[in-house]
């Protein structure tokens, strides 16, 4: 049995982390997409505004991977041994992979659809379709009797999201 659990390599991130970084990926992608008001929006604003959620998240990826690694090392002094470990940056550049990627499936319909708004209706489903899977991967992963309900309770609060933020004027 103990043979067993050597042989299987340890994960890189576990679900609950990598779950937990693309929802705030999304979500902040969402949030500041969301602040492009369609109604006048040209191509520069359109530019400016994918620009700014891209720099964002690389922003918020690095401060989160950054924070992930003095976790470990704080966790590990609690131990006894606070070191920095190779483990510790390559888990920090998950992070902050999961983090930035997760920005592209709400930016990416506005390199594909020219109508602005089209292309936000687009990102907007696409965003709650995603944290649907999410909140459903996070709610399997936290062992609920029905996942699903995880997913509808992210995507509800991405409903809202979306909805606060066209309330406050994008």
């Amino acid at each position: 049995m103990m043979e067993t659990a050597r042989a299987q390599p340890r994960r890189l991130l576990d679900p609950l982390d990598r779950v937990s970084e693309v929802l705030f990926g999304l979500i902040m992608a969402v949030t500041i997409v969301g602040s492009l008001s369609i109604a006048t929006a040209g191509k520069a604003e359109v530019r400016t505004v994918l620009i700014g959620a891209l720099g964002c998240n690389v922003a918020w990826g690095l401060v989160d991977a950054v924070m992930y690694v003095l976790r470990g090392m704080a966790e590990r002094a609690r131990n006894g041994h606070p070191s920095l470990r190779r483990r510790d940056i390559v888990e920090a550049l998950g992070v902050f992979a999961l983090v930035v990627l997760a920005t592209f499936p709400v930016v990416l319909p506005f390199l594909l659809i020219a109508d602005a708004a089209r292309a936000m209706a687009v990102a907007q489903g696409t965003t709650v379709v995603m944290l649907f899977i999410a909140g459903h991967a996070f709610g399997r992963y936290a062992g609920h009797a029905h996942p699903w309900r995880m997913g509808i309770a992210m995507a509800v609060f991405g409903v809202l999201l979306i909805g606060a933020v066209k309330a406050l004027g994008g």
